[in-house]
C-alpha cells in the first residue's frame, strides 16, 4: 500500500470559502486546493504552492486546521489542512502542472451557501467549518480514519 501526505489550503476572503471542482471520468468532487507534499518542503510550504498551482492565487498557511485521514485499498493519505490567508493573484485555473489533474471549476462558497455537490471535502465543510473557523482553531482537529469515498 502507498503512503501520502498532502497538505491544503482553507481560503477565506470576503467570508466565503475557495472550493475547486475536481473532475474526470474517474470521479467528480469539491475540494479546497492543495495536494502532495515534495521532499524537501514544509507542510505549510506545500499548501502555498499547491494553490499557486492550482489557482493562481497566493496564499500564507498559517494555522493548522484540520488532520485528515483516508484510504482505499491501494492508498492511505494523511491530509493536512490550513488556514490560508489570500494575499494576491487572480483564480486562473489553466497552468496547473499536475499531469491528470482535471480542475475545472472554483467557486466561493458563503457560510449559508448550498454545498455545490455530494462529494465535498474535507468533511467538516459540510456542517462545522463555519463554528470551528469562528472558534480559532486553538488546536488542530484530528477526523476519524475514514475511507476515501472518490
Amino acid at each position: 500500500m502507498e503512503h501520502r501526505i498532502s497538505a491544503g489550503a482553507l481560503i477565506v476572503a470576503d467570508n466565503r470559502l475557495l472550493l475547486l471542482r475536481h473532475l474526470s471520468p474517474r470521479y467528480d468532487f469539491w475540494a479546497p486546493p492543495g495536494g502532495g507534499v515534495e521532499v524537501n518542503e514544509t507542510l505549510e510550504v506545500a499548501a502555498e504552492r499547491e494553490t499557486l498551482e492550482e489557482t493562481g492565487l497566493t496564499v500564507k498557511a498559517r494555522q493548522l486546521a484540520y488532520i485528515d485521514e483516508v484510504w482505499n485499498p491501494t492508498i492511505r493519505t494523511l491530509k493536512m489542512w490550513f488556514v490560508a490567508d489570500l494575499l494576491a493573484g487572480t483564480i486562473d485555473l489553466g497552468h496547473n502542472p499536475a499531469p491528470g489533474e482535471s480542475i475545472v471549476e472554483a467557486l466561493w462558497l458563503g457560510p449559508d451557501d448550498p454545498m455545490p455537490g455530494r462529494l465535498v471535502f474535507p468533511a467538516p465543510l459540510h456542517d462545522r467549518f463555519w463554528s470551528d473557523l469562528a472558534a480559532g482553531f486553538a488546536n488542530p482537529i484530528r477526523m476519524p480514519l475514514q475511507r476515501q469515498q472518490a
